[in-house]
């Protein structure tokens, strides 16, 4: 138990004392709280004790995993009180110091949560503490603290402590005293335990556990989605590993590295120093480096910054031999690198203009220090965040899951996927590097335990695969000398799987500039699926007399992968009803808005195809929705929406429901069957934000991975 719990905790009266209505558990919930009782807590306790405190989620989580880690409702409603209360009389608010010091004054000694630092005063042979919020400073600290905690010398940790005040006529003296001090922290843990709770989850359960642990809620995710967001715990998992991801404001790439671990330190890009981050020879003292398992860099990104040469040296240096110079010695260390920046421009832009590293700092926009990185996060692929994104699901407690990381930072699980696959024989050391490390991150972090099949061992292997490509591709941009490598792997029998960037099959046009003038430009601008209307040019000028040819429409199946964008139904699906007069459209999911909005979506594309003269009937084959007569009676009310909507556009839509279907499949009477892998559905959310280009135009949708087969049945 806590020190904390050394205090009074009188329940606190009045509308504040109890929090929001508890949520309705998942069977998830209850198997989380079966397997690992005490170490999880529900996610959205954080928001209903917060209230005004400037404090990590691990210090109030810390708290919660105290008094509140159950699932039942009593327990937590007092927890939650309990946790209230202590941040009440001992969390200390920067506008309230003056009214705490008095506190303590009058007392003679009183306990505080706040953030310490120390510094060794070299005049005066001692170590003295700064307290951040209660600001004060020049306290003393016994030596055997340092030892046992040398983190209060780099950065600063969050402490519960005991201070005391004593007055002496001597000026000198400072009149604070470090009673006890003991940082945020689990301060033990079973990593057996939590290794065989693991084998009773599945690949799907696990990962949504660690999902609702981050603080989201993993319905909102896809499969790659939910994998970009763990890729962010590597760095905690992984020693040496280095990290980049940049993106769009506000889709969260700093939060998880101020938040969710007492052994991550986040700093502003622009306070980077040689001293700070590695040695000051003046004085030799170790930079922060030494101290922490991963140092972050925020806003890293911006052309304009102004770098320190030396600084980008050094790192780089330790980047690759994971050591740095202290005079004429030589320091190792395991601090993990991570670089998040913002972008301004779109992906298409950066690949037709320059490279996806365009908004570095142009010390870092070298190959020599590019090449030093295991991983490129592609932060465009991740959704704004959102207020219905947060979990009001059960996940670890913060502290706990950051030490049950650190505890494995020095094993190895690079080698696991050799039995099954193996890498190409062309690829350089640094990128088998840079992928060993992802693979061996990701299987601590979803296969703790070792166990993984080998569809599933592929999977992470083939992100792990993607990551390093995309550092590399744009570093052949920037180097010209550096040899093209041809990523992918080859299974146990002997097949050659190529592994593609997402950005490299939506945009092939730009992400290939030297083939830009080829077929494969050609087939990005008419997309994938859509017929083309080839005209002679000459001299730049299309020529007026040449014949108009029609290209034949693709027959066979293609994929798409989650979070794709430049989908859309009239590249899709509508070159292929152009003409038809009889369409049956089968697909049992048309049940909620966003599934009838598809629908209207896809009519709208035949509308656009048919002559404006011409009646073409649709046929609807789905199923009632489950959930009672309100339901059915609202899906009912949809359909009949957009059959008056279609109606406007010379399309008969009729609707028949048929509660045995399973398959999706469009049929025209011009000689197609179009068999849809997930039915229309096939978008991700959409916010309905007017002026979201997304909510008007499909294209700008990420998709939902699916497959779709084109089978010409003969008219």
């Amino acid at each position: 138990m806590s020190e904390v719990s050394e205090v009074s905790q009188e329940p606190p009266v009045g509308p504040d004392a109890t929090a929001s209505a508890a949520p309705i558990q998942s069977e998830l919930d209850r198997k989380i709280n079966r397997f690992f009782p005490g170490a999880v807590v529900r996610k959205d306790l954080v928001k209903a004790v917060k209230g005004n405190a400037i404090v990590p989620s691990y210090v109030l989580e810390y708290l919660l995993g105290q008094y509140a880690a159950s699932d039942d409702e009593a327990t937590i409603q007092a927890g939650i009180d309990t946790v209230r209360k202590i941040l009440a009389d001992h969390y200390v608010h920067r506008n309230q110091s003056e009214l705490v010091k008095s506190t303590i004054r009058e007392r003679g000694r009183h306990r505080i949560i706040d953030k310490v630092t120390a510094t060794l005063n070299e005049k005066d042979d001692v170590y003295q503490a700064e307290f951040a919020n209660l600001g004060i400073k020049g306290v003393l600290v016994e030596p055997t603290t340092i030892k046992a905690h040398p983190k209060l010398l780099v950065g600063g940790v969050w402490c519960i402590c005991d201070i005391e005040y004593f007055h002496s006529a001597d000026s000198r003296v400072v009149p604070w005293i470090l009673g006890s001090i003991k940082p945020i922290q689990l301060s033990n843990f079973d990593i057996e335990g939590y290794l065989a709770a693991r084998r009773e989850f599945t690949t799907d359960e696990w990962i949504d556990l660690l999902v609702q642990s981050i603080g989201f809620n993993p319905e909102l995710f896809g499969r790659r989605a939910k994998l970009i967001q763990l890729v962010r715990l590597i760095p905690f998992v992984e020693r040496n590993y280095n990290l980049v991801e940049l993106g769009p404001k506000g889709t969260g790439k700093s939060h998880i590295f101020s938040e969710f671990s007492p052994h991550g330190m986040l700093i502003s890009g622009g306070e980077v120093t040689v001293p700070k981050l590695f040695v000051n020879n003046a004085n030799g003292r170790i930079g922060l480096v030494g101290y922490w398992d991963v140092v972050a860099f925020d806003e890293f990104a911006g052309k304009k910054k102004r770098t320190d040469r030396a600084l980008v040296d050094i790192m780089k240096n330790y980047m690759a031999n994971k050591s740095f110079s202290r005079g004429v010695e030589t320091l190792g260390a395991e601090a993990s690198m991570v670089f998040v920046g913002n972008t301004s421009h779109t992906v298409p832009y950066m690949l037709k203009h320059s490279d996806l590293f365009d908004e570095l700092p142009e010390s870092y926009h070298d190959s020599a220090y590019l090449d030093r990185l295991h991983h490129y996060i592609p932060g465009w692929e991740v959704d704004t965040i959102r207020g219905e994104m947060f979990s009001d699901g059960y996940g670890f407690v913060v502290d706990y899951i950051a030490e049950v990381l650190k505890s494995m930072r020095s094993q190895d699980y690079s080698d696991r996927y050799q039995q099954h696959f193996s890498l190409s024989s062309d690829i350089s050391t640094r990128d088998r590097d840079g992928i060993h490390k992802t693979f061996s991150g990701l299987m601590k972090v979803l296969y703790p335990h070792g166990e993984a099949a080998p569809e599933e061992i592929e999977e992470i292997l083939r992100f792990a695969i993607e990551g390093r490509k995309r550092v590399k591709d744009q570093i052949l941009r920037i180097d010209s000398t550096m040899a093209d490598v041809k990523f992918g792997y080859l299974d146990r029998s002997g097949t050659w799987h190529t592994v593609s960037t997402l950005e490299e099959d939506e945009y092939p046009a730009h992400y290939h500039r030297e083939r830009r003038e080829g077929s494969e430009a050609a087939d990005s601008v008419i997309g994938p699926t859509a017929s083309a209307t080839v005209i002679a040019v000459q001299d730049g000028t299309p020529d007026e007399h040449a014949q108009v040819v029609e290209a034949p429409l693709f027959e066979g199946h293609r994929e798409f992968q989650e979070n794709q964008r430049g989908v859309s139904f009239d590249t899709l699906l509508a070159p292929y009803l152009r003409g038809a007069g009889q369409i049956t459209i089968i697909d049992p999911y048309i049940r909620q808005f966003h599934q009838a909005r598809n629908l209207m979506e896809l009519i709208e594309g035949i509308v656009a195809v048919k002559d404006a003269a011409d009646e073409v009937n649709v046929k609807l084959i789905t199923s009632e929705s489950h959930g009672g007569e309100d339901k059915v009676r609202k899906q009912r009310e949809l359909l009949h929406k957009v059959k008056q909507g279609a109606a406007a556009g010379g399309i008969n839509l009729d609707v028949s429901f048929a509660n045995t279907i399973h398959d999706r499949s469009i049929v025209t009477d011009n000689g197609w069957k179009i068999v849809l892998g997930r039915g229309l559905d096939i978008f991700q959310y959409v916010t309905g934000d007017t002026f979201d280009l997304a909510t008007r135009l499909q294209e700008y949708r990420q998709v939902k991975a699916f497959g779709v087969t084109y089978i010409r049945e003969g008219e």
